[in-house]
């Protein structure tokens, strides 16, 4: 009898003297919106179809005082150019931003830059089909309430002479 209860005694210390499991703090809960634009190519004026419709959805989350946005960017482009044309554009990128909502113009707080883009546009599938998608590396900034998140696409297409043409989309859902 009483080596059983040096054992319960035992267990107990055991159970007292063990870690307690960590906690996994919840990751924040993103809200999204986008919009589908059917953009020309401002360099082709051919017969063929050129247009490409560009998706791009902005989504943003609030922890604490802290809010995060990304973007995802899907693009159905023509088929009739040849295999991986890096001539298509002279640049592109998508600017991610993270904006104090509120009355009137809402002022950013963060924006960054993502010129990648360029590379993942011009790049077909072997049947010269361009179509493809992209999505941001996450952006954070210490924000008031009533903040959102971003996206302009800027497209400078090739021997257009235009430069740079913006391109908004829909803001995300307020955070």
């Amino acid at each position: 009898m009483r080596f059983g209860a040096i054992k319960r005694a035992a267990v107990v210390v055991v159970a007292v003297a063990a870690p307690a499991a960590p906690t996994a703090t919840a990751a924040p809960a993103y809200k999204c919106a986008g919009g589908t634009k059917d953009i020309d190519d401002a360099s082709y004026d051919g017969r063929w179809p050129d247009n490409w419709k560009v998706t791009v959805r902005t989504c943003a989350a609030r922890s604490g005082g802290t809010v995060y946005a990304y973007a995802e960017v899907n693009w159905d482009g023509p088929a009739f150019r040849e295999v991986d044309d890096p001539t298509i554009f002279d640049g592109a990128q998508l600017r991610l931003q993270i904006k104090q909502s509120g009355e009137g113009t809402d002022p950013v707080v963060v924006e960054r830059d993502f010129p990648g883009l360029e590379e993942r546009l011009e790049d077909s599938t072997s049947n010269a089909n361009y179509d493809g998608d992209y999505r941001t590396p996450t952006i954070s900034h210490r924000a008031g309430r009533g903040a959102v998140g971003d996206s302009v696409l800027f497209l400078d297409w090739h021997g257009d002479g235009q430069g740079y043409r913006r391109h908004d989309y829909t803001t995300s859902p307020t955070v």
